[in-house]
């Protein structure tokens, strides 16, 4: 006998309704589109579409209020990304097949142009924050891609993955341990590895005032050894410090468990030279497609990945690569 199918509530089919609505505007899947790899704010979007900021204002509503895009505010600007798609939800699986077609949308030659100017003009941007702070830059390097400024966007993609309750988590350069709460809050052991014993120590009050218990500190260096794996490995701004990132992420691949994944915060390629002396950085960001070559090379599958705009000029992605099988192939460079 089968059973009449239980009506979703009313406010679910809303919820459904205006995901349909959003869809049905080719400004608002090019919009979609646009951000697929990069973050905007509603005066870049406005300049990229040429049209009014009220416009452009009114279309990301329409979105926002679809659930297809997420905000961040950063000082006094708002800025937009692609929401991740829950397909566990009512009109969850419509969300990700709506982005999957809108990634094959090509962009106009127009677009496309005034997309390269707001990436010059955020160049330019960046370059005025640092003559302005430069006297005190080295003691405030966070001021470009600080915990704060990506934390929300790299816990919503942690959190979507749904670990077991026993899943570990390995995190690669701590840093003074600021993310290590989020982690020991979400697995059942985290293990922290650095190499600077300054860093570690920090790490280690931290851990004290936070009664994090099940939380083990290391000081290593996370390339030398394959020895000590997990299901979640987490990279936050750690990349850019590795003399040959593809071959960090080849041997930090074998540190993840079958079926595990690998986190990597990391700015966007950029153009600002000073910061390999500000802050050390050996690389000025990655490229998007770089990430996920050298992840495909190590046997990682790249996942989805969120983008967050700063207002001094720089982006952030945060991309999620995944080992899907015990014979997995970790190639050589």
């Amino acid at each position: 006998m089968n059973l009449p199918a239980q009506p979703f509530p009313e406010h679910c089919n809303d919820d459904l309704a205006a995901l349909c609505k959003a869809s049905g505007d080719v400004l608002r899947l090019n919009v979609l589109r646009v951000l697929a790899s990069d973050s905007f704010g509603v005066l870049e979007l406005a300049q990229i579409f040429d049209i009014g900021q009220s416009g452009m204002s009114h279309h990301l509503k329409v979105l926002a209020q679809a659930g297809l895009v997420a905000t961040r505010r950063e000082g006094n600007a708002i800025f937009y990304r692609r929401a991740l798609p829950d397909t566990l939800r009512l009109g969850g699986r419509l969300h990700a097949a709506l982005l999957e077609e809108v990634d094959g949308l090509a962009l106009s030659a127009d677009i496309q142009q005034r997309i390269v100017q707001v990436q010059q003009r955020r160049a330019a941007t960046s370059q005025d924050f640092f003559l302005r702070v430069e006297e005190k830059f080295r003691a405030q390097q966070d001021l470009i891609a600080g915990l704060p400024h990506y934390r929300e966007s790299l816990l919503a993609l942690l959190d979507k993955l749904s670990f077991a309750p026993q899943a570990t988590a390995l995190e690669v350069g701590p840093g003074d341990g600021g993310f290590l709460p989020d982690l020991a809050h979400r697995f059942a052991q985290v293990t922290a590895l650095d190499n600077s014993p300054t860093m570690l120590e920090l790490a280690r009050q931290l851990c004290q005032r936070e009664g994090l218990d099940n939380v083990t500190l290391q000081l290593a260096d996370a390339l030398d050894s394959s020895q000590g794996q997990a299901d979640c490995v987490i990279l936050n701004m750690v990349l850019h410090h590795f003399s040959d990132p593809a071959l960090a992420l080849r041997r930090l691949a074998s540190r993840v468990n079958v079926g595990g994944s690998l986190l990597v915060t990391e700015l966007c390629s950029h153009d600002q030279d000073w910061a390999r002396d500000a802050c050390g950085d050996l690389w000025l960001g990655f490229e998007q497609h770089d990430l996920a070559r050298w992840a495909r090379a190590a046997g990682l599958t790249p996942g989805e990945s969120l983008y967050v705009g700063l207002r001094n000029g720089f982006q952030i992605q945060v991309r999620h690569f995944q080992r899907a099988t015990a014979n997995t192939f970790i190639g050589t460079f």
